[in-house]
């Protein structure tokens, strides 16, 4: 990819998760900027640039956990994927759910990819950069729409 700074948005509430994946990210040797929506309703003002975030950067990825309060993930990913200005942007669900009810709706809904969360620090080093070999370095995303 060639853009000066590749944009991550991590959509979970598990503060542990937060930081077991930023960890992950900075073992990943990544330099990207990741960026934290605690809930699905701070995730779509973020995505939305609305409330507090008008002038937040569209992500290039969005790592989206499907067990959170006020809008799941199933509910966050029907609304980006319903958006016209939002749905070109990769998600992945990278959840502890192992349910192959949550796998089957993520993609109907038009999740990119399904990962398990890994339960340790080292694994997940691996997932993060396993992510960034293949999103950042094989996919060409698409640019932002202007509208």
């Amino acid at each position: 990819m060639n853009r000066e700074k590749i944009q991550v948005l991590l959509v979970d509430d598990n503060p542990t998760d937060v930081m077991i994946a930023r960890e992950g990210f900075i073992a990943a040797n990544m330099l990207e900027t990741l960026h934290v929506a605690e809930d699905g309703m701070e995730a779509m003002k973020f995505l939305r640039r609305r409330e507090g975030y008008a002038c937040a950067p569209r992500p290039d990825l969005i790592l989206l956990d499907l067990n959170m309060p006020r809008k799941n993930g199933h509910e966050v990913l029907a609304e980006i994927k319903g958006d016209a200005l939002l749905k070109n942007i990769p998600v992945i669900i990278l959840t502890t759910s192992n349910s192959p009810e949550d796998i089957c709706e993520s993609y109907d809904h038009h999740a990119n990819c399904y990962i398990r969360k890994p339960g340790d620090f080292e694994s997940f080093a691996i997932v993060v950069q396993t992510i960034r070999n293949f999103w950042f370095s094989v996919v060409t995303l698409p640019r932002e729409q202007n509208t």
